[in-house]
């Protein structure tokens, strides 16, 4: 008697874990379509990066800017040691 109960769990939780190892399965398989379709025929347009702003005055801007602040504040750190 207690022997039947046992395989009727086992195969009871075979089951359930074969439903969902086939329906996590799918799911993967689903996902991966949709993200193809919709990124051959929905690309995402193409953003161009702005140019870089010269000023009238010939003061560096952007990328440079920000480097003499670091070289300042590290220059001046170092001084008060």
């Amino acid at each position: 008697m207690q022997a039947g109960i046992i395989d009727q769990g086992l195969e009871l939780m075979l089951y359930g874990m074969g439903t969902v190892v086939v329906f996590l399965a799918l799911l993967v398989v689903a996902t991966t379509l949709m993200s193809r379709f919709v990124g051959r025929f929905f690309p995402e347009p193409e953003v161009e990066a702005p140019a870089p702003r010269a000023t009238a005055s010939g003061a560096p801007t952007g990328d440079a800017q920000l480097l003499a602040v670091i070289s300042a504040a590290i220059h001046q750190h170092r001084k008060q040691r």
